[in-house]
């Protein structure tokens, strides 16, 4: 049900709570599970948190995004410890007392401590860490800025390298801590990005794709495809895996990994929902063929901000991937920041078919060959049946008892929340630090091109004095759009949908 768009601030709801994850299946093999970062799942009521998902503990914020230093979004402070007191009490403990604290330091010294943590205790864990960076708003302290002052002369972009430099020395640190704790030989490490560096609704590109096509929101590989690697030198030798891998790939692997190939059995009967993932273990340590062969990119029937317009559905079937509707926006070729936009080969058709294997680039759009007529119905009828049995986006708008102003200037799960304390049994509600209520202003608000990307429509009537209002876009934005309209060839066969 998130197929649509992204969780917005205020908006009540989240990852349906029938869907089992990752650190729930782990703690069934005595497993303990951490939690660091963004959660973005869901935040309107207590259930929809990390530690009534799985995790032992969580420290990070809730919401999607926020400024990296005072953890602030849209008006409202976002940055908590969750976790179980003696007495199996969810405490919930905002960290104001942080304001002013890079995010990613946070993070990095938080699995740090951890990690030390877990030596003393001598039990498997699972840690879960989702760094901010380098998502917007582009924020880094100065002193990564200055690294780069001599060979990286576009200020926008050095902002961004220094982001991602900022994390990679958090990455080193952590690892490093693996090997002075012993626990480099028997830790799998995996590092995974959501999606292709973002070159469309942004005010300045900082990031490319380049050669794929497209960025993040696009079907093309510049939005689907990510740096993933795996560190394990106790399991893995060095080398490079093509094979066909999907996210939804990793919870089955997981779990074959916790339960040692099934040799252990959990401490309760595990029940979900029908997988559409494979455990790809052995494609990944042994180098054998991957059991996948398909999986959906997505299908979305309704126009998303920054995205596509019309009803898209897009699939990859071995070599071959069909897109049947909006391949882009973003759907050009970017090749490199400090370039102007070049619409010259953003041509979309109605439909497109593309050989991965052969054009990895998304140069040829091959679906009007005769030949390949009966590939296309194919995958036209896969993703029908996809579409049929989808489950329907849970997307709801904003509501205004959220608004952070009625608890303090923070953000809480508000539909548990009453006279600005928890109304639910079981929670222990506490703000740590220095208590006042946040004011919208210039010294706190996360950029206005940033609010236009992630807040929805009904969004605006909360951010409107920071909002740009709808259809008033900055002039590349324009020209984007221009680009776009004047290459599309409408071929709709309104029969498909």
């Amino acid at each position: 049900g998130l197929q649509h768009d992204v969780i917005y601030p205020g908006e009540p709801w989240g990852l349906p709570l029938d869907e089992v994850i990752i650190p729930q299946i782990l703690k069934e093999y005595n497993y303990s599970t951490h939690a660091v970062g963004k959660w973005h799942l869901g935040m309107h009521r207590y259930k929809f948190t990390p530690v009534q998902r799985g995790f032992d503990d969580f420290f990070g914020y809730y919401l999607g995004a926020q400024n990296y230093n005072t953890h602030v979004n849209g008006g409202g402070y976002d940055l908590r410890n969750n976790f179980r007191d003696e007495k199996g009490i969810l405490v919930d403990e905002v960290r104001r007392d942080l304001d002013g604290k890079y995010s990613t330091e946070l993070y990095a010294k938080h699995t740090i401590d951890l990690l030390h943590k877990k030596k003393q205790e001598k039990t498997p864990f699972f840690i879960y860490l989702a760094f901010q960076n380098a998502h917007a708003p582009h924020m880094v302290p100065q002193h990564y800025i200055d690294k780069y002052s001599k060979d990286v002369w576009d200020e926008n972009k050095k902002v961004f390298v220094a982001m991602v430099s900022a994390m990679d020395e958090a990455i080193g640190n952590i690892t490093d801590t693996l090997k002075t704790l012993g626990f480099d030989k028997n830790t799998i490490v995996i590092f995974s990005s959501d999606n292709g560096a973002n070159v469309n609704c942004v005010e300045h590109i900082t990031s490319i794709n380049f050669p794929y096509r497209g960025g993040k929101r696009a079907m093309y590989e510049g939005g689907i495809r990510s740096p993933s690697f795996i560190w394990a030198p106790g399991f893995l030798n060095s080398g490079k895996n093509d094979e066909l891998i999907h996210v939804t790939d990793w919870l089955p692997t997981f779990w074959r990994l916790g339960s040692l190939n099934d040799k252990l059995k959990p401490n309760h009967p595990i029940s979900t929902l029908p997988l559409d993932g494979f455990n790809q273990w052995d494609t990944i340590s042994q180098r054998q063929s991957s059991p996948r062969t398909e999986f959906v990119i997505n299908i979305d029937l309704e126009p998303v901000a920054c995205g596509h317009k019309v009803p898209t559905l897009a699939l990859r079937w071995k070599d071959w991937k069909l897109i049947i509707g909006n391949g882009g926006p973003p759907s050009g070729w970017y090749p490199a920041p400090e370039a102007p936009y070049n619409c010259s080969r953003s041509k979309q058709s109605y439909t497109e078919l593309y050989n991965i294997k052969k054009d990895p680039y998304e140069e040829r759009n091959v679906s009007r060959y005769h030949s390949n007529s009966d590939i296309v119905l194919t995958l036209t009828q896969k993703l029908l049946e996809y579409r049929r049995t989808m489950a329907k986006p849970k997307n709801v708008g904003y509501d205004p008892k959220s608004d952070p102003k009625l608890f303090g200037g923070i953000w809480v799960p508000w539909l548990d929340f009453k006279d600005g304390k928890p109304s639910v049994s079981g929670v222990k509600y506490v703000v740590k630090g220095f208590q006042q209520s946040l004011e919208l202003d210039e010294t706190n608000h996360i950029n206005e091109v940033f609010l236009r990307e992630y807040y929805g429509k009904e969004s605006t009537k909360v951010y409107k004095s920071i909002w740009l209002q709808e259809n008033q876009l900055k002039e590349e934005d324009l020209q984007q759009e221009k680009c776009w309209k004047e290459n599309w060839e409408w071929e709709v066969d309104n029969t498909v949908f």
